[in-house]
């Protein structure tokens, strides 16, 4: 039995919705905690852990109690990467889930359909996740979109290229009434994210990326 074939047998709806519980309890522990002992978190970064933490549950949210918040002792570089990755998953994953529920769900389009409208949608909303804060600070854009560019392209593409992969190849030919077509996508951002750490480590180590600020000095 393949890989893909085990994992269908094993898909059943009460898993699925089973894991979008332990979602919805993720971000419930996450919003609390934000809100009694990390209230200077900006809002920018409230958005990215919200994001994360419903994406991957407990693996989002052990990324956040790890990289995110207040209270970490120091700011590692490990940790400033995890805070890169999350910036970047925040916004492909909303990209990635649009772009797999319209050209797969509803447009049923080939495979090259399906992978040129989600990495469209993903790099979009992974650059507009930059590009917004950015000029919100009051930089122009035009620099605004080249800072991005330069810096999230490696991360989106890597991420991109896994989450993407994974989900088409673990998918198979689901439609959006059976379970296994969600379970996919929640597996293959997940994977995603696991994909572009090493890379925002890189990129890091290069200068290109920053880290997205300490948390314990907000």
């Amino acid at each position: 039995m393949s890989l893909q074939e085990s994992f269908h047998a094993v898909v059943t709806l009460e898993l699925v919705l089973g894991w979008l519980a332990v979602s919805l309890v993720s971000v419930g522990v996450l919003q609390y905690d934000i809100r009694t002992n990390n209230e200077g978190i900006p809002p920018t970064m409230r958005l990215v852990w919200t994001l994360t933490v419903f994406y991957s549950g407990l693996l989002g949210l052990a990324v956040y109690w790890y990289s995110g918040r207040a209270q970490i002792p120091e700011d590692t570089f490990v940790r400033r990467g995890m805070r890169s990755t999350a910036h970047c998953y925040s916004g492909c994953g909303v990209g990635e889930a649009l772009g797999v529920v319209i050209a797969a769900g509803i447009l049923a389009l080939s495979t090259g359909g399906i992978i040129a409208t989600t990495f469209s949608l993903a790099y979009l909303f992974g650059v507009a996740f930059t590009v917004g804060p950015l000029m919100a600070d009051g930089v122009a854009i035009r620099e605004a979109l080249s800072d991005a560019i330069y810096s999230e392209t490696g991360s989106i593409v890597g991420m991109e290229a896994v989450a993407i992969g994974a989900d088409i190849y673990l998918a198979g030919e689901a439609t959006m009434g059976e379970p296994v077509f969600w379970a996919s996508l929640a597996v293959s951002l997940s994977l995603g994210f696991l994909a572009a750490y090493p890379i925002n480590l890189a990129l890091l180590h290069v200068g290109v990326k920053e880290g997205m600020g300490n948390p314990a000095a907000s």
